[in-house]
C-alpha cells in the first residue's frame, strides 16, 4: 500500500504529538502536518499536577524540543484551532486556513468539567489542564492561602499533596463518602482518605458544592450539607468533557462518550483515525468499548496509530496504565476493573500504605495498583496482560511471578 502524500493530526496533544513523531521515526516522508490550540509546544500533562504544581520544575516535559519538528519537517501550527472537517473535498478548516489530508488523525483532547452553580464565575475559581493553569495555580498555593479542592479523584488528592507542601490550608469536598471510590473502592479509598487527613487535609465528603460565595472574588464556598468552607483558592476537578464536537458535526460515529475508533483505531471514516482521551475503543481485549482519559494511553495510542496511518492496520492492545504520587505515597494502576463489582485482594499492608490491591474478576485479575512496592511492575502486567487464573492465597503471600 502506497503512503499517503498528505497527513494532519488534528491536536498538538501527547497523542497527537507522539503520533507525529513515530511516523517520521517509521520512515513517513510526505507532507506532515500538526495543529493545536495551545501556543506552547507539546507537553506531557503529569507533571502540571506533579512536578510544576510541587515547585520542583518549572517546566512540564516537552514531547519534543522546537528543533525537532523543524528538522523532521513536521509543520506545527500552534494557537489554532479547527473549526470544520470536510470529509468530502478531504479538508480540516482552521479560522486561518485550510489543510487537505489523505489521512487524518484526530486527537482533540478534553475539557475540564465545571460546576453549574451560583458564584461559579468569581474570579479565584482554577482548572488545571494546561501548563498556564499549573503556573497561575502554584502561585496560588502560599502558606496564608485557603485553599478549597472540589473533587476527590487523582487530580483532587494531587493538587491537595501539592497545596498541603506549600503550606496552605485545604478542603477536599467530594459528594462520594470516599476519595477516589470509583476507582479504588471504599477500603482502599479509606486509606487514600487517612493519607489525606494525616496531612492535614480537611475531608468533606458525602456532600456537594451549593455555591460559591464572594464580591467579584471567591471568599467561600457553600456545600450541600449546609455548611460552609473559607476559601480564597477553588480549585475543580471534576472530570473533563471529551472535545469530539469536530468529529461530530463531520458526522463521524460517537459511542461511549467519545468517537467510536474500531481495533485499530480507525473512525467510521476509514481516512479518518482517533486517539487519546475521544477514542472509544473497540479493544480487543474488552467486552466493551474502553475509553480511557490517562497519559500512557494516549502516548501509547498516538505512537501505535502512526503505523496504522500508513496502512499497517494492527490492533492496538495494550491494557490502560497510570501512576499518581501524593506526599510520600507512589503508586501504578494497570487494567481496568470495576471497583464496585469485582473482589478486592489485599497483598501487604494498607494501612501502612505498603500494599498491592488485586480486582479480580472471574479468577483472574482485572487490575492491579501497587502502593509503594516497586519490586513486581513487571508481574502484575504479565497478570493483567494474560488474564490468566490465580489463587488468592497466591496473591496474598505467594510468587507473583
Amino acid at each position: 500500500m502506497s503512503h499517503p502524500q498528505h497527513i494532519v493530526v488534528v491536536g498538538a496533544s501527547l497523542a497527537g504529538a507522539s503520533a507525529a513523531v513515530a511516523l517520521r521515526e517509521q520512515g513517513y516522508d510526505g507532507e506532515l502536518t500538526l495543529i493545536g490550540d495551545e501556543t506552547d509546544l507539546p507537553y506531557e500533562r503529569p507533571p502540571l499536577s506533579k512536578a510544576v504544581l510541587l515547585g520542583d520544575a518549572d517546566e512540564p516535559d516537552w514531547v519534543k524540543d522546537e528543533a525537532f519538528y523543524t528538522d523532521h519537517t513536521i509543520t506545527l501550527i500552534r494557537g489554532t484551532v479547527a473549526t470544520r472537517i470536510d470529509r468530502a473535498r478531504k479538508l480540516v478548516v482552521t479560522s486561518g486556513d485550510d489543510y487537505s489530508y489523505d489521512k487524518l488523525l484526530l486527537a482533540t483532547g478534553s475539557t475540564p468539567r465545571r460546576l453549574d452553580v451560583p458564584g461559579a464565575d468569581l474570579d479565584g475559581l482554577f482548572t488545571l489542564r494546561t501548563y498556564s493553569d499549573s503556573l497561575a495555580l502554584r502561585d496560588r498555593l502560599t502558606p496564608d492561602a485557603s485553599v478549597v479542592m472540589v473533587g476527590a479523584g487523582w487530580i483532587g488528592c494531587e493538587v491537595a499533596a501539592a497545596a498541603r507542601k506549600h503550606g496552605a490550608s485545604v478542603t477536599m469536598v467530594d459528594p462520594l463518602t470516599q476519595p477516589l471510590l470509583r476507582v479504588v473502592g471504599q477500603r482502599v479509598g479509606a486509606a487514600f482518605a487517612a493519607l489525606h487527613r494525616d496531612h492535614g487535609v480537611d475531608l468533606r465528603l458525602a456532600t456537594g458544592v451549593s455555591s460559591f460565595v464572594g464580591e467579584d472574588r471567591v471568599s467561600g464556598v457553600r456545600l450541600g450539607d449546609g455548611t460552609s468552607v473559607a476559601a480564597d483558592t477553588v480549585v475543580v476537578g471534576i472530570g473533563v468533557i471529551p472535545n469530539i464536537a469536530l468529529a461530530d458535526a463531520a458526522g463521524l460515529e460517537l459511542a461511549g462518550g467519545g468517537v467510536a475508533v474500531d481495533a485499530t483505531l480507525r473512525t467510521s471514516d476509514p481516512d479518518i483515525y482517533a486517539a487519546g482521551d475521544i477514542a472509544a475503543h473497540d479493544h480487543p481485549k474488552y467486552a466493551e468499548r474502553v475509553r480511557v482519559e490517562h497519559w500512557a494511553v494516549a502516548k501509547d495510542q498516538g505512537a501505535h496509530v502512526a503505523g496504522n496511518l500508513l496502512g499497517a492496520e494492527q490492533p492496538y492492545t495494550l491494557r490502560p496504565f497510570f501512576f499518581s504520587d501524593q506526599y510520600d505515597l507512589g503508586c501504578e494502576y494497570r487494567g481496568q476493573a470495576d471497583a464496585a463489582r469485582d473482589r478486592l485482594v489485599i497483598r501487604g499492608d494498607l494501612a501502612a500504605l505498603d500494599f498491592t490491591a488485586f480486582w479480580l474478576r472471574d479468577g483472574a485479575v482485572a487490575a492491579a495498583m501497587n502502593v509503594n512496592q516497586w519490586d513486581d511492575g513487571d508481574a502484575l502486567q504479565e497478570l493483567v496482560d494474560s488474564g490468566r487464573p490465580v489463587e488468592v492465597d497466591q496473591l496474598v503471600s505467594g510468587s507473583l511471578s
